[in-house]
């Protein structure tokens, strides 16, 4: 059987791609990612990035409120996450990350779209229909296919760190930033690049004052934005220091964080409720194998201006995969339903009802 749509991946644009396939009857099947230790620690595993985190409170339609009866009655038997059955309190500003992942998913399997729990580790874009092969073994051929795997954050690697993620350590100022836990509060953001000032800019809004840790004596970014640092009177410099250790307890989350010396032996630690990672992010497009262009950054091309498509006709693109500037989940929901869009229509021109 070769498949209409198969869709890479089980982020916001995964689902939204795959809810609107199946709306338009292309019946699409996704794979949604393997559960393995790989996947666990490089933090691909099935659902995303939102699977990973806490509270969401800036997506559409999801603002405080007793949610727990509705994804209860939404979600479907050991779909239903064990806090909701044990009535948990609610988030006191949004939505958790996790459920609404389950409802997304939820959504499109209501509409009929299959789901495979493996990932897919090689792919043949060469010849049409395409052909996609997945770690458990299994051969897929494709008429189309929309890649959605995302870009993972990156991180330091020191235990503490991942001790207290979602718990005070974060990397995306954007989606935690305004949380409670921040608000008026000291919080170090570390990395000395665009990123690291944007993020650090943007913290300056909630934060008592922000912590910018460069582990050199000058940073990488642009020299405007070198300027906008430098001028923020609540972003005090942390020159030639890295991030050592993550301090806090279970209960509290981030306390503090001990910064060393890149010149000396000099050791420091700052009271924050907050470490905010800027180190940068890794699509995920090993599996690729260079089929696909790819920019500097090794994301995915969209080869024509407001649309999804790739350097393979065919082949689709859809959320952080292909985005390294805005990475916010409403903007991969918005590409996956143009890549579905996209496939449809590519589909209904090839001849392909």
């Amino acid at each position: 059987m070769v498949e209409k749509v198969v869709i890479i991946g089980s982020g916001p644009a995964g689902w939204t791609a795959a809810i609107y396939a199946a709306r338009a009857n292309l019946q699409p099947l996704v794979f949604e990612g393997a559960i393995n230790e790989k996947n666990a620690a490089q933090g691909t595993l099935p659902l995303g990035q939102l699977n990973l985190t806490t509270e969401v409170e800036n997506y559409p339609g999801t603002p405080a409120g007793d949610t727990r009866a509705y994804l209860a009655s939404a979600l479907k038997g050991d779909r239903v996450p064990y806090w909701v059955r044990a009535q948990q309190p609610q988030p006191s500003h949004g939505i958790n990350g996790p459920e609404l992942m389950e409802l997304m998913r939820q959504q499109a399997v209501n509409f009929g779209t299959r789901i495979v729990t493996d990932d897919i580790v090689r792919v043949d874009f060469q010849t049409h229909p395409f052909r996609l092969h997945a770690l458990g073994g299994q051969t897929v051929e494709a008429l189309s296919v929309i890649v959605a795997t995302g870009a993972r954050a990156n991180y330091l690697g020191l235990p503490s760190e991942e001790a207290f993620r979602n718990n005070g350590v974060s990397a995306c100022a954007v989606c935690d930033g305004a949380l409670p836990r921040f608000r008026n509060k000291p919080l170090i953001v570390v990395g000395g690049g665009d990123s690291a000032v944007e993020e650090a800019t943007y913290l300056t809004k909630f934060a008592s004052v922000v912590y910018l840790v460069v582990r050199r004596n000058e940073m990488r970014a642009s020299k405007i934005m070198q300027q906008r640092a430098l001028s923020n009177p609540k972003i005090i410099m942390k020159w030639n220091r890295v991030l050592d250790e993550v301090l806090g307890t279970p209960q509290a989350g981030v306390t503090g964080a001990r910064l060393k010396s890149t010149v000396d032996a000099a050791v420091e630690e700052l009271a924050v409720s907050g470490v905010f990672l800027a180190i940068g992010h890794t699509p995920n497009t090993d599996f690729l194998g260079g089929q696909l262009q790819l920019d500097a950054k090794g994301y995915i091309v969209w080869t024509k201006p407001q649309r999804t498509e790739t350097s393979v006709p065919g082949v689709f693109a859809a959320g952080d995969v292909a985005d390294s500037y805005y990475r916010q989940a409403v903007t991969a929901a918005a590409t996956g339903c143009m890549a579905a869009l996209d496939a449809e229509r590519w589909l209904a021109a090839q001849g392909y009802h």
